[in-house]
């Protein structure tokens, strides 16, 4: 047989066993696409079924048809997706698709029941309890269907992608095996391209050295059919023809010269063909490296240390495409070429133009090739070769149609890359790109499983807010009920008794703060289920006498509590003197150094020194500081104290303590500074700006009583409240007739009409029994229009807030009532100014 004959069988076994490999690689494609599709399908159901349970919970909240329809769209939505999800077809697959088709028309039957409920009767009713509890019931089950639903759509993404690894390993497998064979097939083939080529080119050797010597009868005897068995052949003739006749020197070396060139180009054959066997073993490699791993960098930093070590290359690294900005992000760069990256500089986290630097081919899926970037003359390709590069080849990360990134690959040597290794690097960015892919579901999915998981804690949460609201506003009503007399007397006794002693004027005056602090809290204590109320204006303050109110305030928790446990806690009042007016609400910064304060003494378990400073600091801020001597705090408890419940307290803490010493010095703009170290105690620093101009407290504006007496029906169904209101009007000079509630106020002013001494003005409280405040108000104004009503209620502010005046009412005072609220509404209200 012809040696050209036996290479060209060669060549074309050769192909042949690359061709089956390539067939195997692309059915292992097929297959590693189809797990992808599956993945994502898996992924689009557990959307769908997150906001299923999204929207249930919203429905449960608020009863809206707009949620009602987007529940059945997204129901619609993920039924359409479990009928098209033909690919899974496993038995397991299939059985856990056949249960979440069954746990979905459960679902839609429950939620069809949960939506078709009716009205829910009046709250406090036995009905509405039943009617409560069966709803809860009902979204239970169809949050626990749909849990179980997750789980089931976890479990076919689990079997997807475990199944997208076992083909990855098949294909590894076929790919090892058929590389196997082809070796041993080149080596074979070698061996008999040896043995039948070396040992007649040995023994033609002989002859011409021997021939060369003048051994003209010498005779090589070769009886093969191939072109070397020709040329033993014509090697013999010629020494037949010697003896006859001169034989020309250059005719033999020009023979000896072109088997030469014949040997060289086997050679060169056997080369390439070992060159891509060692290229596919590392692209085989590489890719189950990368297989094993989920995040995006480590999969990076391992392609291109691969390529160095073992391509190699002297320059590697992965871009990501920035599309937003049209430039690429350097993502990883290889060990090897860190320090020329930095000298170049393309350094991690860089940037690099794309329009500018010629990279638009590569970002349109292209691969490019520079032979020698010397003779480009763009920035990126100059910077790369004034670093001592030459040979550069860029490979696009391309997914489904999509560049999300480029292989940089260079060397120092011009033309250096052969065009196997260019299809190489290809080949390679293809399974980067798949592996990226996997990377980013994975991260989704877990992302998406962190965020539900975030939901049900935020929903919790926000169902214990909204249950803390409920009960804080019926508190808020009894709480302002209970202090009102108080703060009547209060005012009362200070306007009214001269002869006080100092001391008892000065405890006065600690309660009506006490009990206007209390006030203002109930009137916050709506903000756990309300939206905040507009921002309240701001009044002149003086930061030092605010310190000793607190100090006077909390006297006892900061001196009699410690002293009870043996254990003593020093107070040092540090206030400068001449300090520049604040601008704040004087009962939230009152109540924030309140809690600044407990805080503080709940850090000195064994006792310490408090102090209590104000003073300006360099930023021209009046700074009010609340120290202690206590345990401190390390560095994560100071960044996350101010977090809404967050404690360190365990189960005595609520942790909105600091959250609302924090709210308030954001509504002032002021700004709250943290000094603290665990064993060295803790300073918080209140920094409030100055005023653009020197303000001064205004003083009190006081209310002008009625210069008559008149005739005032009061209704109220608290006797507490009822008989201090009568004691402060009658002592003003007023006629006051009490009626304890809502029936009695109207029968008594209506036979006050009939004897001919009607009242010229009624004061009624809003929430009665039978008959509430505005049946009181209606029925006055139909028995006399011109009568003015006025309403006194514990929702006083809420109700002006909110825009829900009754319309029979003349005006809204809120409880606790002021003595000069109390008046000013008096005097507006019969005819003269306050």
């Amino acid at each position: 047989m012809k040696l050209a004959t036996r290479f060209q069988l060669m060549g074309w076994f050769s192909a042949a066993i690359v061709a089956l490999i390539v067939a195997v690689l692309l059915g292992a494609s097929q297959r590693v696409q189809q797990e992808l599709d599956k993945n994502e399908t898996a992924d689009e159901m557990l959307n769908a079924v997150t906001a299923l349970r999204y929207l249930t919970l919203e429905f449960v909240l608020r009863h809206e048809e707009r949620s009602e329809a987007q529940w059945q769209l997204r129901s619609g939505s993920l039924a359409r997706l479990m009928a098209q999800a033909g690919a899974f077809d496993t038995r397991e697959e299939a059985a856990l698709l056949a249960g979440l088709e069954h746990t979905h028309s459960s679902l839609e039957r429950l939620f069809g029941t949960l939506a078709a409920q009716p009205d829910k009767p009046p709250l406090g009713t036995p009905q509405r309890a039943v009617a409560d509890e069966f709803e809860s019931r009902l979204a239970g089950q169809i949050g626990n269907k749909m849990q179980t639903m997750i789980s089931d759509v976890l479990r076919l993404s689990e079997l997807s992608r475990q199944e997208l690894l076992d083909a990855q390993r098949r294909a590894s497998v076929t790919v090892a095996v058929f590389g196997a064979l082809a070796l041993l097939a080149v080596a074979g083939t070698t061996w008999l391209g040896y043995r039948s080529v070396a040992r007649p080119l040995d023994r033609l050797r002989e002859g011409t050295a021997r021939v060369g010597a003048g051994a003209l009868d010498f005779r090589l005897d070769v009886s093969t059919r191939d072109e070397i068995g020709d040329l033993a052949r014509a090697f013999d003739g010629m020494t037949e023809r010697l003896q006859q006749t001169t034989v020309s020197r250059d005719e033999l070396a020009g023979l000896n010269g072109a088997l030469q060139a014949e040997m060289g180009v086997r050679q060169q054959a056997e080369a390439r063909t070992t060159a891509q066997l060692q290229r596919l073993n590392l692209l085989h490699q590489i890719t189950r490296s990368i297989g094993e791993r989920q995040d995006l960098r480590s999969i990076f930093q391992v392609v291109v240390r691969s390529l160095e070590d073992q391509l190699p290359i002297d320059f590697g690294c992965i871009c990501l495409v920035d599309h937003g900005s049209g430039r690429l992000l350097v993502s990883c760069v290889g060990l090897q070429g860190a320090a020329l990256a930095m000298a170049m500089p393309v350094a991690e986290r860089g940037y690099i133009d794309i329009d500018e630097n010629g990279l638009s081919r590569c970002v349109r899926g292209a691969l490019v090739y520079e032979s020698d970037i010397a003779e480009v003359d763009f920035p990126f390709p100059q910077r790369l070769a004034g670093g001592g590069l030459r040979a550069l080849v860029l490979a696009p990360l391309l997914v489904e149609s999509h560049v999300f990134g480029v292989l940089v690959a260079a060397r120092r040597a011009p033309h250096s890359f052969s065009s196997g290794e260019c299809e190489f690097l290809r080949q390679l960015s293809e399974h980067v790109a798949l592996a990226s892919k996997q990377s980013e579901l994975y991260a989704a999915l877990q992302a998406a499983y962190d965020e539900m998981r975030q939901t049900q804690q935020a929903s919790l949460q926000q169902e214990r807010l909204r249950a803390l609201g409920q009960m804080a506003s019926g508190i808020a009503h009894d709480i302002n009920n209970a202090i009102s007399p108080v703060v009547l007397y209060t005012e009362s006794l200070l306007e009214t008794e001269a002869g006080l002693s100092e001391r008892a004027r000065s405890s006065l005056q600690v309660i009506k703060r006490a009990i206007d602090d209390v006030a203002a809290t109930v009137a916050r204590m709506r903000e756990f289920y309300r939206l905040r109320e507009p921002q309240a204006s701001l009044a002149p303050l003086d930061a030092g006498a605010l310190l000793q109110q607190v100090a006077d305030l909390t006297r006892a928790r900061w001196n009699d509590m410690p002293q009870q446990r043996g254990i003593t806690i020093r107070l040092a009042l540090e206030a400068a003197p001449g300090l520049p007016s604040i601008m704040g609400v004087e009962g939230e910064i009152r109540e924030a150094l309140t809690n600044l304060v407990f805080n503080a003494v709940d850090a000195m378990p064994d006792g310490g020194q408090l102090t209590l400073r104000t003073r300006v600091d360099g930023a021209r801020r009046v700074c009010i500081e609340v120290g202690d001597g206590g345990v401190g705090m390390d560095e994560d408890t100071r960044r996350r104290c101010l977090e809404p419940f967050f404690t360190t307290k365990g189960e005595r803490g609520t942790g909105l303590g600091l959250a609302m010493v924090y709210g308030m010095v954001e509504r002032h703009g002021a700004q709250i500074d943290i000094v603290t170290a665990p064993g060295q105690g803790t300073l918080m620093r209140l920094a409030f700006p100055l005023p653009a101009a020197a303000v001064t407290a205004a003083p009190p504006r006081q209310a002008a009583a009625l210069r008559h007496s008149v005739r005032i029906l009061a209704v109220d169904d608290d006797p507490l409240v009822l008989k201090s209101l009568r004691d402060i009007l009658e002592r003003d000079g007023h006629a006051v007739t009490a009626a304890d509630g809502g029936q009695n106020g109207i029968d008594s002013f209506r036979a006050a009409q009939a004897r001919g001494e009607p009242y010229a003005l009624v004061i009624t409280d809003l929430g009665m029994p039978y008959v509430d405040g505005r049946k009181v108000a209606e029925a006055i104004k139909d028995m006399s229009p011109a009568t003015p009503v006025i309403l006194l209620t514990g929702w006083g502010q809420r109700i002006v807030a909110e825009g829900d005046l009754p319309v029979h009412v003349d005006r809204v005072l809120g409880k606790p009532p002021k003595l000069s609220e109390l008046r000013e509404a008096l005097a507006a209200c019969c005819g003269e100014e306050a």
